[in-house]
């Protein structure tokens, strides 16, 4: 039995699990820094915060933190990693992800994503529902994609940017570090 333990059970959190679910994971446990008070995360219940998940890493196959917030996320990555984590990567069966596409650990790919050849993505990505990044790609570590954000053969976005929701970036655009590109944003 493949079990996977997921930091953060917000409904991002809900997503990823039937996502990991749906890609093989046979259970998932949910654990988030706002228990006790918060004890369920949907179906699921919520069994500790980040220092019970720490003292039961042993239990599980792979952990992935499903936090929004780019640099808590990255910053929980990190703690995992610092205590021996096996880092998950889940990705959709809907997705379409090129064989030669690189895909850091902890990186979240959800349905409808489409990620072309050559595309390199960091450590702790978020690509959201149906977004799309073309070929030769670059996404740094922490970045998080929106749904229906589409960015063009070689764009480059830098560690901890977020692209809003419906966004299109144009061909070889280059995102900095930390940006935040609004809903619906165009950047040619």
């Amino acid at each position: 039995m493949k079990q996977l333990a997921i930091l953060g059970a917000s409904g991002h959190g809900k997503v990823v699990a039937e996502a990991a679910l749906r890609s093989g994971w046979d259970g998932v446990e949910f654990y988030d820094d706002a228990w006790p008070g918060k004890r369920k995360a949907g179906k699921w219940v919520v069994s500790g915060d980040t220092a019970a998940l720490l003292k039961a890493l042993g239990r599980f196959d792979g952990v992935i933190v499903a936090i929004d917030g780019n640099a808590i996320r990255m910053e929980k990555i990190a703690q995992l990693q610092a205590a021996g984590a096996r880092m998950a990567t889940i990705v959709h069966p809907s997705a379409m992800v090129s064989d030669s596409v690189l895909l850091g650990a902890g990186t979240v790919v959800m349905a409808g994503v489409v990620i072309n050849a050559d595309s390199v993505v960091g450590v702790g990505v978020i690509l959201n529902t149906s977004c799309s990044v073309d070929h030769d790609g670059v996404l740094g570590d922490g970045v998080h994609i929106g749904p229906g954000a589409h960015l063009a053969d070689g764009v480059h976005v830098g560690d901890l940017s977020w692209v809003g929701i419906g966004a299109a970036v144009g061909q070889g655009a280059q995102i900095g570090q930390g940006i935040v590109l609004g809903v619906g944003a165009a950047v040619v």
